[in-house]
């Protein structure tokens, strides 16, 4: 690492995306957790490695097949359809059911602790079964964002994300209108973002099925146009004494719900086979974990 810290700044993040390009995570997880209850319920997400079973298990993370190298989605690829949900990603065949205010944990595989920046989430109303949505045709708005949480100890979302044993807590807003929703939560890694198009985008979509008592339905933004490669907070070069950062994408939603990234995000629950989840055949048998302190 003493040869890589004497590079020049202008290298270093890309010395970094390259000795740590197979180090990188998926979005692998879902726990519901009631608003009312202690215990929280846990959902699959996709694996790329389950294309190769015979029948492939139905979850409720959108299958990305060609992510097989924990890649990420470039700046100069902000107009293509893999920035939505990453690569070549397709519909879950599954949603997990979630009641408006409840909380959900989206569990990781470990993600870099050189890998800083803002962790961001999306809902966008499918207006029908979201088997079938289009994602070119998804409208996004923003549920949660976190940046810059400290500047002098460099402490970003996505380091609370690895601090919380590599796990991330949003809130369902508890005005929206019921229905079928994509859930789009992503990292952008800015180790390499000094240079244009250095940014890394790591998209991953979950498909809910939300029951709520409200009747709003936010405006939203196509994937294809939630940032431009030359934002300020894609373009930004970590390795630069900074005090702030703004953080990419549309505004907030004004009934967005605040939580705090707990410590003990992620307790330890025995895993169930896949096929606990499948959408049809018999009831599935769910994991109850304990509910984040």
């Amino acid at each position: 690492m003493a040869l890589i810290t004497s590079l020049p700044r202008v290298l270093l993040g890309a010395v970094l995306a390259t000795v740590q390009v197979r180090a990188h995570g998926i979005a692998s997880a879902l726990v519901v957790f009631p608003s009312a209850s202690p215990t929280g319920t846990f959902y699959q997400g996709y694996n790329p490695s389950y294309q190769y079973a015979n029948p492939p298990p139905t979850v409720v993370g959108w299958p990305t097949p060609k992510d097989l190298q924990n890649g990420f989605v470039s700046p100069s690829s902000y107009a293509d359809p893999d920035i939505i949900c990453h690569l070549s990603a397709t519909p879950a065949g599954a949603e997990a059911p979630v009641d408006a205010g409840d909380t959900i944990e989206i569990r990781w595989t470990p993600w870099p602790a050189s890998h800083k920046g803002p962790v961001i989430d999306y809902l966008a109303n499918c207006n029908g079964p979201c088997e079938s949505a289009d994602k070119t045709r998804l409208k996004f708005f923003k549920i949660s964002q976190v940046g810059l949480v400290d500047a002098a100890s460099d402490v970003w979302g996505a380091t609370q994300l690895t601090n919380n044993n590599n796990s991330w807590l949003v809130r369902i807003p508890t005005d929206i209108a019921p229905g079928n929703y994509v859930l789009r939560h992503e990292i952008i890694a800015l180790h390499a973002a000094g240079q244009l198009n250095g940014a890394q985008n790591y998209p991953f979509c979950f498909s809910l099925a939300i029951a709520s008592p409200g009747t709003s339905n936010p405006d939203g933004v196509l994937g294809t146009q939630l940032y431009k490669n030359t934002d300020p907070g894609i373009k930004f070069d970590l390795f630069t004494k900074h005090t702030s950062y703004d953080i990419p994408g549309p505004a907030l939603y004004t009934g967005a719900l605040s939580v705090v990234q707990s410590k003990a995000a992620a307790p330890k629950a025995t895993a169930v086979g896949i096929k606990s989840y499948v959408a049809s055949g018999p009831a599935p048998t769910l994991v109850k974990v304990p509910r984040p302190k």
